[in-house]
């Protein structure tokens, strides 16, 4: 009951921000904040409850992204259509590199998703009609109403893909696939020896934190206004999304939502006072910092520190 409140009060507080703040840039930097929360919270699933390493968050990311940037381009599709349709192509991008790629184990499956961020961003650089290396330039459509600014629409919309994401993660978490997907990370020959359907857990995870990535990079095309493969497809978004539940801590769904929040948030006050380039510094500072000081994250230091 507890989660269920929240998750209500934190998309109530969205919606009474975007009402009565009219400072842009907060929803700027406050839809950066929860697109990582997504990043991260989908990158959870696999790599923090199955201990699958998982480099290819720009992949997923970027295939959705293009995929909204297309329909609309193309048919001037709505963005809730934009939105599942990237959840959906990012989620059989997911399965597919599932099915290929989950019986390599540590290093190796890492390498794996870095190839399949570069084949991704080479078609894209080669795909004429996608704009090629130069990218598209798009024009926003008006803002729905109750919003006055497209932004501020974003900033909701975003927010209400960041609760959602942390209900589906709660859910697997607790629930017997989430069990599963431990049992993996401890031991895999184990789990399978006991019966846990291995493959059809590891594909499953897969597939869902590739459908929640794409659907977080769905929006992105129009809060920018540009589309192009370079900065679409960078390794950034991995490390966020990597460092965001090492931060915060794995072994639960608020540790990537703390993480994202943290680490979003100081990397966004970095941009505005230092420059734009200190922000993988700091991701590198943080997450040293953690692995000796911390390694189970903010929330495994709260449960000592209570103890």
């Amino acid at each position: 009951m507890k989660f269920w409140i929240g998750a209500a009060v934190a998309m109530a507080l969205a919606i009474a921000i975007a009402g009565f703040v009219n400072y842009e840039y907060f929803f700027f930097a406050g839809y950066t904040v929860l697109m990582f929360v997504v990043l991260a919270t989908a990158w959870n699933i696999l790599g923090g409850y199955a201990g699958y390493v998982n480099f290819g968050t720009p992949a997923f990311f970027g295939l959705g992204a293009y995929t909204a940037a297309l329909l609309y381009k193309t048919y001037a599709a709505p963005l809730a259509l934009q939105i599942l349709a990237a959840a959906g192509m990012a989620g059989l991008l997911g399965c597919a590199t599932g099915l290929l790629t989950l019986r390599l184990r540590g290093i190796f499956f890492a390498i794996a998703t870095i190839a399949l961020v570069v084949m991704m961003e080479t078609v894209f650089v080669a795909w004429r009609y996608a704009g090629g290396a130069t990218g598209l330039q798009l024009l926003r459509p008006a803002p729905t109403a109750p919003f006055e600014s497209y932004i501020k629409m974003l900033f909701v919309l975003m927010a209400a893909m960041a609760v959602a994401s942390v209900v589906i993660a709660r859910y697997i978490e607790r629930s017997w696939i989430g069990r599963g997907l431990r049992a993996i990370r401890d031991s895999e020959q184990a789990a399978e020896a006991s019966g846990v359907p291995t493959l059809k857990l590891k594909v499953f995870a897969c597939t869902v934190c590739g459908a929640l990535m794409g659907a977080a990079g769905a929006p992105m095309p129009m809060y920018l206004s540009f589309i192009e493969p370079f900065s679409t497809f960078n390794l950034n978004y991995a490390i966020g999304a990597l460092a965001s539940p090492m931060i915060g801590g794995t072994a639960t769904w608020l540790g990537p939502v703390i993480g994202a929040v943290v680490l979003s948030t100081l990397q966004q006050v970095v941009t505005v006072t230092v420059s734009n380039e200190t922000n993988v510094l700091v991701v590198g500072v943080l997450l040293v910092v953690f692995i000796v000081a911390a390694p189970e994250g903010i929330l495994g230091l709260f449960r000592k520190l209570k103890r």
